[in-house]
Order: C-alpha cells, then structure tokens, then sequence
C-alpha cells in the first residue's frame, strides 16, 4: 500500500521535480502518514550516502558510522576528517562528522560542519534538525525553532518535530 502511494505520488510530480532526490523530497513533504514518509526517509538518506564520490570514501563513512554505534566516537572522527579533507563537496562526510562532534559536545565545531553539509545540501533534515537542536542546547531557543520548523517544512514527520513550542490556542 505505502509502495503503491509512493508510485503514485511520484507519477503525479510537477514536471520540474526530475531527479530521484527531487522526487523523494516532493512525495516526503505530500507523505500521507509518518510510515509512508519514514520509508521515504530511509531512501533520502541512501541518497545522501551514495552521494560519495568514491567506493573508498562510502567505506570510509560506513566504518566511522559502525565506529559512532560502538561508541568510538573519536575513530568515527577520524575518518570522518579524512573523509571532508578528501571529499570536501561531499555533504554527508561534513554531517556525519557533525553529529560525532555533537556527540563529543563540541557544538561550536559541529555547527560549522552543519554549516558545510547545509552549503552543500540545503535540504538536509538531518543537519537542521541537529542545528536547531544545538542552539536549543546552548539556549538559543527561538533561532532552533526557527531552524527546526525549516526542517519541518521539508520533512513534516521529522522526529525532532515534538520538539516544536507552540504557542497556546495555536494550531500548527
């Protein structure tokens, strides 16, 4: 069912929207329900991982991230600054890299990294909700929900959306 309304939303795409990452933001935003708009989710993220310019560096981002899920945050790290200095136009090595120093609570190096990967991929959920959430953290709250309803206007279902205030008597 949720394969057949993902067909059918990318039948019904405006003639502008032509590459499959357009495709896939387009039918993220129209998802009808948060399971339709996680599998969707998944194949954005693909998308941002296949982006790598080489096989070495996908292997690269793929061992940081096994590294980061057995908390060796700083072997993540280290390829992950060999990854940005050999693939610099390469959005995810910079986010990836970014979310390790959150995790290591370097927020001012992070955001720089957010930066880069938003430079490179203004669209990336991902990277904006961590922006919105380090500012948050460091009690910039109303420019990381300025920042974390940008994300939402991308991805309506974002997890990070619970996050949102909202104003009383006001439907969002």
């Amino acid at each position: 069912m949720v394969a057949a309304l993902l067909c059918l939303q990318l039948l019904i795409l405006p003639a502008w929207a032509t590459s499959e990452q357009d495709q896939l933001f387009e039918a993220l935003k129209n998802a009808p329900n948060e399971e339709a708009a996680s599998k969707i989710e998944d194949s954005i993220w693909h998308t941002w991982l296949d982006a790598a310019p080489t096989p070495e560096i996908r292997q690269k981002v793929d061992e940081a991230m096994r590294k980061r899920g057995s908390y060796d945050f700083q072997g993540a790290k280290d390829l992950l600054d060999t990854v940005v200095e050999e693939a610099p136009d390469y959005s995810e090595g910079w986010n990836q890299r970014a979310f390790i120093l959150f995790l290591q609570g370097n927020y001012e190096a992070s955001l720089e990294d957010i930066e880069r990967a938003l430079a490179l991929e203004p669209r990336h959920f991902g990277a904006m909700s961590g922006k919105a959430i380090i500012f948050m953290t460091l009690g910039r709250v109303q420019l990381g929900q300025e920042v974390l309803r940008e994300a939402v206007g991308i991805h309506p279902y974002l997890k990070e959306r619970d996050m949102l205030i909202k104003p009383q008597g006001v439907d969002l």
